[in-house]
This record gives structure tokens, C-alpha cells and sequence, in this order.
């Protein structure tokens, strides 16, 4: 299957602005035969810790947008919203969740609620932390979905490699911690044999910069595309035949304990 990812500018807390910029680069992926296309995290409005301005209902408009162009295009869609959803937090009730929505051509639509919020920045006072994960088969691949922060635990991406052909990292990922992401990525893509698309958003925010780094990689950790600092699509072929041969070689997951 031939995968993209779009390494695109957000309209800062602007949706409606976001999706209209993301139409011609989703045509333009479709157009180069990509089954699967993949958006940042909180694709439409930016990192955002203010839920009440951005968060959607389920249903919202920026998950339709995903719906939408999926059915549009005969593809799958890929990408992260802030999303309400009813938890008890501890008493704390309605929260939103950072969410990735995966939509399909023939109307499948599944959630992933990002497992690690970024403490760092605060993410978990504002959005809630979500519990599962998320594989989903597509076209031959078996594709897990992961946002952001979740790169740096190992230990979920292990969770799920037996039946993993591709993960994929959405992410507004700062420039300042470029290297971290770009050397995960591929450590991620190493030590699970598989596929990784990490799809990482380009411009600033007030001082904050990102370089975008989106690349995807290969089972060996080989990187087959990638790109820095301006909006670009990402594209390359990918084969779960690829992800069995390499771990037949080298059986190295057997060896977990």
C-alpha cells in the first residue's frame, strides 16, 4: 500500500482555516495513489491548552472533515482532535481527551484517546488520558496509532508489535527536541520490525518552532522519506510482506521477556 503524510501549517486554534489549507495536499496525496493519508496532531487548531475553545463534540467538524475526505477520496484518513468525551476523572467529570480518529472510505470511524498527555506542558491538567489502544486493519496492513508523547514509551509500541505492520505517530513535536524525535522514530521502527510513520507538524507558535522531521521508515529502521521546516507530502509504498520477512531474518522478538 502506498501511505502519506502530510507535514503541514496549522490556522492557530482556527479549524475551519485549517481544513480549508489541508484540501489540495490531501488531493495532492490521493493524487499519487496513497491509500492511507495521515494529518497532525490536533490537526486543525494547533496544540491547544485551552479545550474549551477547541474541543468538538464527537461528530464535530473537525472529525467530519476526516470522514468526509475519506469518503471523498476512497482513502483512510488519519489524524488527532481535542475531543469531549464523559469520564469521571476522579470526580472531575466531563473532560476532553486528546483523540486520533482513524476514518475509513466505506464509513469506519475509530477513536484513539492519547494514552500520555504532556505533563510537561500541562496537557494532563487540560485533557484526560485514554486507557486503550488502538489497531486497525488496513487494506493488508494492520496499522497502531499513537500521538505525540506516547513515542517515548517503549513499552506500549512493544505492547503491540506482534500485530503491528505499521505504527503511526501523529505530532506537534517542537524544534527544540528535534533530535529526540527523529532518533525515536527510528528506534521505535528498529526494535519492533515494523513500519513507522511519524507525521509532525511545521511553523511557530508565539516562540515555539517546529521543523516538521515527518518521516517514515522501514522495518530496519531504514528511513525511506522524510522532510524539515516547510509543508510537504510524504509519500512511500509500504508491504506488510516486508514486516514478516525481516522478522523471519531476525527473530529478535521471540527473545522479549
Amino acid at each position: 500500500m502506498k501511505i502519506a503524510a502530510i507535514q503541514h501549517d496549522i490556522a492557530w486554534e482556527d479549524g475551519a482555516a485549517t481544513r480549508h489549507h489541508l484540501v489540495p495536499l490531501i488531493a495532492e496525496a490521493v493524487g499519487s495513489g496513497a491509500g492511507l493519508v495521515v494529518v497532525s496532531e490536533m490537526y486543525a487548531t494547533g496544540f491547544s491548552m485551552e479545550p474549551e475553545r477547541v474541543a468538538e463534540e464527537p461528530g464535530g467538524p473537525n472529525e467530519q472533515f476526516l470522514v468526509r475526505q475519506a469518503a471523498e477520496h476512497g482513502v483512510w484518513m488519519i489524524g488527532s482532535i481535542a475531543q469531549w468525551a464523559e469520564a469521571a476523572d476522579q470526580g472531575l467529570g466531563r473532560r476532553a481527551a486528546n483523540v486520533a480518529v482513524v476514518a475509513g472510505p466505506a464509513g469506519q470511524l475509530h477513536r484513539y484517546a492519547k494514552i500520555h498527555p504532556f505533563s510537561y506542558a500541562g496537557e494532563h491538567e487540560r485533557y484526560r488520558a485514554g486507557e486503550k489502544f488502538l489497531t486497525v486493519p488496513i487494506g493488508d496492513l494492520n496499522v497502531s496509532v499513537f500521538i505525540c508523547y506516547d513515542l517515548r514509551f517503549a513499552d506500549e509500541f512493544w505492547a503491540l508489535a506482534a500485530n503491528t505492520d505499521l505504527y503511526v505517530v501523529v505530532a506537534n513535536w517542537p524544534a527544540a527536541r528535534r533530535e529526540h524525535w527523529r532518533t525515536l522514530l527510528r528506534a521505535r521502527a528498529i526494535e519492533n520490525q515494523a513500519y513507522v510513520l511519524g507525521c509532525n507538524r511545521v511553523g511557530s507558535v508565539d516562540r515555539l518552532h517546529h521543523t516538521g522531521d515527518s518521516a517514515i521508515i522501514d522495518p530496519l529502521g531504514r528511513t525511506l522519506v522524510e522532510a524539515s521546516e516547510v509543508e510537504s507530502v510524504l509519500r512511500a509504498e509500504v508491504d506488510p510482506g516486508e514486516v514478516k520477512r525481516v522478522r523471519d531474518r531476525f527473530p529478535f522478538l521471540a527473545d522479549r521477556r
